[in-house]
């Protein structure tokens, strides 16, 4: 299929956006824009009054960075890939005896 894209509307927060999107993308898409929404909300629930709707949004987009930050390192398999690396060139070598 050359173009399988879906085209959908989503609520992020108080914007409704349309996109287009792959098809095995959809629930990602959709879940990342309710992600958004409630982290905002959770803001603007905490900091109504104190801060503005910017603040609000940085804070809100920082959070979200953070976390995404927090399990990329948290599933960073570079360290197993070079344990196993060595690994197998010692049973190599091993097996070569």
């Amino acid at each position: 299929m050359a173009d399988d894209k879906l085209h959908i509307r989503l609520h992020v927060y108080d914007t409704e956006l349309s996109v287009n999107v792959p098809r095995d993308d959809e629930e990602y898409y959709r879940s990342a824009a309710k992600l958004i929404t409630d982290t905002v909300n959770t803001y603007s629930t905490l900091f109504k009054g104190k801060k503005g709707d910017k603040d609000i949004m940085y804070m809100a987009m920082l959070d979200i960075a953070l976390k995404y930050k927090k399990e990329g390192v948290r599933n960073d398999t570079a360290p197993f890939n070079d344990i196993l690396g060595k690994l197998t060139s010692e049973i190599e070598e091993v097996l070569k005896k």
